[in-house]
């Protein structure tokens, strides 16, 4: 009794290098999380879409627009969802003053790209999967982004 000790969570972290408009992506610094240019907070992404239509080319030059990510037989979800509580851990972070937000649009970009195959793969495995987009570094410093992290992962592993 009292020999089990803490449950083991394991967390599986992605992110990208720079990319078409942004000359330094935050992700390469802090563990790899998304980079959104446009967002002046965190956004927790809820859900992704079979939907791909990207702003500006790849750098192979794939600019798909209205591009299904996988061919639908129409058993396939147009929508996924994160199984993890979204609003929850937004409320949890901005509870120790964290500037976050839950967001239901990924973009159409790789992003959206990315997380919808990590969302399948996680329904797939029994897993969970969550997609965040961080700002940029001239938004909100490098400091305060490891910080937030720091605050996301411990949030995410005191929901088990």
């Amino acid at each position: 009794m009292g020999s089990e000790g803490p449950s083991v969570v394991t967390v599986h972290v992605t992110g990208f290098k720079k990319f078409i408009g942004v000359p330094e992506n935050p992700t390469e610094k802090i563990i790899h999380f998304g980079v959104s240019g446009g967002l002046p907070r965190f956004a927790l992404e809820n859900q992704a879409v079979i939907d791909t239509t990207f702003a500006c080319p790849d750098e192979l030059g794939w600019k798909p627009q209205s591009v299904p990510i996988v061919p639908s037989d129409g058993n396939i979800s147009r929508i996924r969802k994160t199984i993890l509580p979204v609003n929850e851990l937004v409320k949890m972070l901005r509870k120790i003053g964290r500037d976050v937000m839950r967001s239901d649009d990924a973009d159409r970009f790789v992003c959206n790209y990315v997380y919808y195959h990590s969302l399948r793969f996680a329904e797939e495995h029994g897993i969970k999967s969550l997609f965040v987009h961080v700002p940029l570094f001239s938004t909100i410093d490098e400091a305060v982004q490891m910080h937030f992290v720091a605050s996301l992962l411990e949030a995410v592993a005191s929901l088990n």
